[in-house]
């Protein structure tokens, strides 16, 4: 599915996004996040429209490119070197917001307080030390296709993305989990409890910079993701509807199976997730939303120059039902998963 949005259309939004701004100042306001989904009925009709059908229809594409937004590529200023970095430095604040109002037709975005401090809003850029690591500020080793937060029983069902720049042109790698070339006890054994994924890289204490969110809250997330890394829960891989599975699944992060046939079932998923694994090419002011229970995506390598010219997405995550993750949040109108 994709919206070009016309010049209307890109007058419209800016406008929109620009008086949200003064407003409200940043994309993080908790003011902002709470009328979002208000807020986001502002935006023209044949956006609303298609991220709605989208969300109703669950279509086989299983993503949503809108493009046309327009970048300034000055105003936005350089590719942060770090993500840490955000309080120092420009925040492009009106496309933030933007991303922030096309997510909310689809949910309501969550954080992680165990991921880039809490932030609702992610940078995505490459890392001066993370070259060969299994993140999204990874640049040289390919980021193997995966469920995004694919470990976490509370994961967003949408990833959305905005692209800020893309000079090298780094595609992004995408499919649908499709099983239909699967057989039917194949299908059957991977929607049973028999599989394991550890946590990602992003959510280990490693990785943790002088956190501003509650000390307290962060240190008990943090021993449920190390129990998590230590005795990951057995899961199935597909669930839901047999004829349609959703699919949760990171295979850089699986452990091998005990059973036999269940390691072969896996196995045979993933050559088919990597026989039908392609390109999906972002370029300045196109948003993706990719539906996160039925479709899979990572990134090409490449070589950063660390000199502010380097790709940059903004991103963000999106739950259907925020009532879901309720034990892991202080409060229920709280973003931030602990």
């Amino acid at each position: 599915m994709k919206i070009d949005l016309n010049p209307e259309e890109k007058e419209d939004i800016v406008r929109l996004a620009s008086a949200l701004a003064t407003r409200y100042g940043s994309a993080e306001s908790s003011e902002l996040l709470a009328e979002a989904p208000v807020l986001a009925h502002e935006l023209p009709l044949r956006v609303r429209k298609g991220l709605n059908e989208f969300r109703l229809y669950e279509p086989k594409e299983a993503h949503c490119i809108i493009s046309g937004y327009p970048i300034d590529d000055r105003e936005i200023g350089a590719t942060p070197s770090h993500w840490k970095d955000r309080q120092t430095r420009c925040v492009p604040v009106k496309e933030e917001i933007t991303l922030v109002l096309l997510g909310s037709l689809l949910g309501d975005l969550i954080a992680w307080s165990t991921q880039q401090d809490g932030a609702v809003v992610h940078d995505i850029a490459p890392i001066k030390g993370h070259e060969h690591e299994q993140l999204g500020s990874g640049s040289e080793e390919e980021l193997t296709w995966h469920t995004e937060d694919a470990f976490h029983p509370y994961r967003g069902d949408y990833l959305g993305m905005m692209c800020l720049r893309n000079p090298d042109r780094v595609p992004t790698t995408f499919t649908p989990v499709d099983v239909e070339g699967l057989d039917e006890a194949t299908v059957a054994t991977l929607f049973e409890p028999r599989y394991t994924i550890r946590p990602d890289e992003s959510h280990l204490r490693k990785n943790r910079v002088a956190p501003s969110v509650d000390a307290a809250f962060l240190e008990a997330a943090q021993a449920r993701i190390e129990k998590m890394n230590e005795s990951p829960e057995r899961i199935g891989v597909l669930f839901g509807s047999p004829q349609s599975p959703y699919c949760r699944i990171d295979p850089y992060f699986m452990d091998p199976v005990e059973s036999k046939a269940a390691q072969e079932a896996l196995a045979q998923l993933i050559q088919r997730v990597d026989e039908q694994i392609g390109d999906l090419l972002l370029g300045p002011g196109d948003f993706c939303f990719i539906d996160n229970f039925k479709a899979v995506h990572g990134r090409r390598p490449f070589v950063a120059r660390f000199d502010g010219t380097d790709r940059w997405l903004k991103r963000i995550n999106i739950a259907r039902d925020l009532r879901h993750s309720r034990s892991a949040r202080p409060a229920p109108e709280s973003r931030i998963l602990f």
